[in-house]
């Protein structure tokens, strides 16, 4: 037998294959891959490979249980069953058995129509991402001097966060000489706090912090529905009287004509 030019023997299920015109060898040794074809099927055998993800279920024929607990199609407990049973009972009404508790013992298996069950848990997770709030801390900034109209606007801004479930961080910036009037900063603020009127809580307190005075609001929920209720009870008890007094004068003008 000859030997490479390393001096080395090679292994006899070893062949050589050339790739490239570059002369490039890699060598290729079947027993090796032979040893991976083996362990690549030994664990698909033992689910080290391809295990089904945590939101899909086994149906049909992939039940691996020998006898599972069955829940008919209209949800009535219909005992311990064989699976070749179970699964002939599914065919009868033309649907799937489905594996719902794997980890019960035995598992507990539903006939179901599987595809209809697939769309409307799609369904439901993409309604209950649409409803989450990402509850995050949004900022606004005001000046000592600032205007009226840019005031009212960025109270609105601030509010419209409130609304939406956010937290807002309001901050004051101060530049040169207006340091010297810290107050001026702190009457703003006790102003923007009376504009967010109930709807706002003060979860931080204003303080001065180098050249900006800050202070963290959050919704008080409990607070803006209490005042919208009352708002409405007295919109209703002031429109009560006008009402009654059109119908009295409507029912005295009818009197008259007649």
């Amino acid at each position: 037998m000859t030997t490479d030019r390393s001096g080395v023997f090679p292994h006899p299920a070893t062949k050589r294959v050339r790739l490239g015109h570059g002369g490039r060898r890699k060598l290729l040794t079947s027993g090796f891959v032979l040893f991976i074809r083996e362990a690549i099927a030994l664990a698909q055998e033992n689910n080290v490979i391809a295990a089904p993800r945590s939101d899909q279920h086994r149906i049909n024929d992939r039940i691996r249980a020998r006898e599972v607990r069955l829940i008919g199609p209209e949800g009535d407990q219909l005992g311990i069953k064989p699976v070749p049973e179970a699964l002939r009972l599914a065919r009868s009404f033309d649907l799937d058995l489905v594996e719902v508790a794997p980890n019960a013992s035995p598992p507990v298996c539903r006939v179901m129509d599987y595809g209809k069950f697939r769309y409307e848990e799609a369904q439901k997770a993409k309604e209950s991402r649409r409803k989450s709030v990402q509850i995050s801390v949004k900022e606004v900034k005001f000046r000592p001097k600032i205007g009226k109209g840019d005031f009212n606007t960025k109270v609105r801004h601030l509010i419209g966060f409130l609304e939406d479930g956010h937290k807002v961080k309001v901050t004051l910036q101060f530049r040169g000489r207006e340091m010297a009037h810290p107050e001026l900063g702190s009457k703003i603020l006790d102003e923007v706090l009376e504009a967010a009127g109930p709807l706002a809580r003060v979860d931080n307190q204003a303080r001065l912090e180098g050249r900006s005075m800050s202070m963290v609001l959050s919704p008080d929920k409990k607070a803006a529905e209490a005042a919208k209720k009352a708002e409405a009870a007295a919109a209703a008890a002031a429109e009560g009287p006008t009402n009654e007094n059109e119908i009295r004068g409507g029912e005295d003008a009818e009197n008259e004509d007649q």
